[in-house]
């Protein structure tokens, strides 16, 4: 029996390894994704939802290091990118590096808003928006579902 996609469950899933993963993109397969991640990452990442703003374990989360996609482990957004936008979610003003992350229409809900997903994985990110500070001027919102965080340096080892 599968496991209710709106339970609160925030534990963090282990990520995928970007090197264990074969050259080809990850199974489309729900079932594939479903055995991997918890049921909050599931219904966010790969269905498309959103977790509940101040509820994240992300958006108030101040460590420097990487954020990575929860699904394929790809390099997401740096933490010196991230920042305070009082929205109740992760926020960035760009991503890792370029082409790490594709945006989508989105006219869901009545609106238009860009949809952001993984490229690698095509994992659904969050959406982005443009009233972000400089340099960009773009504000990624992102669920913290969808990721998984790589502390720095020191901070990795304790």
């Amino acid at each position: 029996m599968a496991a209710d996609p709106t339970s609160a469950d925030l534990t963090p899933a282990v990520p995928l390894s970007c090197d264990a993963l074969p050259a080809a993109k990850p199974s489309a397969d729900p079932d594939y994704w479903r055995e991997r991640l918890t049921p909050e990452q599931f219904t966010v990442a790969r269905l498309g939802g959103t977790e509940r703003a101040f509820t994240g374990v992300y958006w108030d989360h101040k460590a420097e290091g990487m954020y990575r996609c929860v699904c394929c482990g790809a390099e997401l957004f740096d933490s010196t990118t991230k920042f305070e936008s009082g929205t109740g979610w992760p926020s960035f003003w760009d991503g890792a590096k370029p082409g790490a992350i594709t945006t989508h229409e989105d006219r869901s809900h009545g609106m238009a808003r860009t949809e952001i997903k993984c490229a690698h994985c095509d994992a659904h990110l969050g959406h982005v928006f443009p009233d972000g500070p400089t340099p960009t001027g773009l504000r990624y919102c992102v669920n913290s579902a969808s990721l998984n965080f790589e502390p720095k340096g020191d901070e990795a080892q304790g």
